[in-house]
């Protein structure tokens, strides 16, 4: 039968012809397996798009571009499918899905891996940790790589070896004409220099080619959890000391509530809790003198910080955030002032849920040494990200844990610049975008997205909107 868009109709001749142009599969809204291809990780976004295409490879890529393109389609682009912002679905257009692009090739004598747009990091890293060797990769395993990139990407490995998108050295992107391109520091630099903390405006990465570093397969990392009563000396604490901390070092403090997990007691499980959580990069049997002064901030309720191997670091807080609950996060950067920690902590002790949070991540390091102009993740004065998450287990009083999210956000960002990180910024809006760059860094994006997309097809992402008048639709 056709189908509805809100374009208009697709006539079953019309989406024949895609199908029969493509080694992947189209997925209509009549088909079996519909509901399962239209979902995401991020349950608060449940969409109903008029096709999802499952692509094979570059070729389909192109071929799904050409054919939204050819009908006016609105189009969401998805990678690992997380969607905490909703970008990945929508109503109504083409899903263009990379998540069975999974090829992976590392070459360990450059230190180079070349991965396609659909692997997740838990699957990168077990490709590369096969010869000693990673990148920065999500906290999530099953956060996927391409969207994490191209907004920048916190990890783990930051202080020693930078952001995701800092060690790319190489992508092939499909752009909004259908053409394929690499874009690298010669061809297309200003396109590469985009894509690097500019999120999805410019075109689909198909794959990137990222700088390895040695890492693991062991290494020093975990949690130290300490009672409420004493967050604010371990917070205080904590702050005093990443300012000396090495850089093979990266920490961040987790502020939540203790999940029933074996290695807490039953009486803490349900409480809340200050989790110190960090990664020692280098050799372990030399990181205990950097870690050691984590375990003295107050008297731990559990301290299960030692030796372990780095994709079990990668994964080990995964069980906590499996698919299907409802998620919105939002972040700032900030300074950790006397203030801005009793913002902090006080927003700790209205979190609407048990599975709401507020993470002070620690920046600095390599992070920090990267020249601003260098890409258009522009934001590397800042020596902490706070990242605030919203998350109950269903649509039950989800807008009112969002309206707890954003101001919290508003309250703790009056201690930075006013800055966002743009991986995390809640929604899709003008004043979120303005956030996340600097004037002169998005009027230089609003250059690369002239040339590279002037209609603006790829819209479904923090929006650079072309200059052109055409360029200015919204979703």
């Amino acid at each position: 039968m056709s189908i509805d868009t809100a374009k208009g109709i697709l006539g079953d001749a019309t989406v024949a012809e895609l199908e029969a142009g493509l080694r992947g599969t189209v997925v209509r809204p009549d088909d079996p397996g519909y509901d399962q291809a239209r979902a995401v990780w991020n349950a608060a976004h449940d969409k109903h798009p008029a096709l999802v295409v499952r692509c094979a490879g570059t070729a389909d890529v192109i071929r799904a571009v050409e054919f939204a393109r050819s009908q006016d389609l609105l189009v969401a682009v998805r990678g690992g499918a997380h969607s905490i912002a909703g970008f990945s679905t929508c109503d109504d257009g083409i899903v263009i899905d990379l998540s069975a692009m999974k090829g992976a090739v590392v070459d360990p004598v450059r230190r180079r891996v070349v991965a396609q747009a659909g692997l997740t990091w838990g699957e990168l890293d077990h490709e590369t940790q096969a010869f000693g060797l990673a990148v920065t990769g999500g906290l999530i395993s099953t956060t996927g790589i391409a969207g994490f990139t191209l907004g920048g990407g916190v990890g783990w490995l930051l202080r020693r070896h930078g952001l995701a998108s800092d060690n790319v050295t190489a992508v092939e992107v499909v752009t909004a004409d259908g053409r394929v391109v690499r874009a690298d520091p010669h061809e297309h630099a200003e396109l590469f220099w985009a894509l690097r903390g500019g999120g999805g405006n410019f075109g689909i990465v198909t794959s990137f080619e990222y700088r390895l570093h040695p890492v693991g397969p062991q290494v020093l990392a975990g949690l130290i959890v300490y009672p409420l009563e004493q967050a604010r000396q371990v917070i205080t604490g904590w702050r005093e000391r990443i300012g000396d901390m090495p850089d093979e070092l990266t920490t961040l403090v987790n502020l939540t509530t203790a999940p029933p997990v074996p290695f807490l007691p039953p009486e803490v499980h349900g409480t809340r809790v200050a989790v110190l959580a960090g990664m020692y990069a280098g050799d372990p049997a030399t990181g205990e003198a950097a870690v050691g002064p984590l375990r003295t901030l107050g008297t731990p309720i559990a301290d299960v910080m030692g030796p372990v191997p780095y994709t079990g670091m990668q994964s080990m807080l995964d069980p906590l955030w499996a698919a299907g609950a409802h998620n919105y996060f939002t972040s700032a950067f900030i300074e950790p002032s006397d203030e801005a920690l009793d913002a902090v902590l006080r927003r700790h002790l209205t979190t609407p849920t048990p599975f709401s949070e507020l993470h002070l991540h620690q920046l600095g390091g390599a992070f920090a040494r990267v020249p601003a102009a260098a890409s258009a993740f522009s934001q590397r004065d800042a020596s902490v990200l706070c990242n605030v998450v919203a998350r109950s287990a269903d649509a039950a009083g989800f807008e009112t844990h969002v309206a707890w999210a954003r101001e919290t956000r508003a309250e703790i960002a009056r201690h930075g610049g006013g800055t966002v990180y743009v991986n995390f910024t809640g929604e899709a809006a003008e004043d979120k975008v303005r956030a996340a760059y600097p004037d002169e860094v998005r009027e230089r994006l609003v250059r690369v997205k002239d040339r590279y997309d002037p209609t603006n097809m790829f819209r479904l992402n923090q929006n650079i909107r072309p200059s052109n008048a055409a360029g200015d639709r919204l979703p």
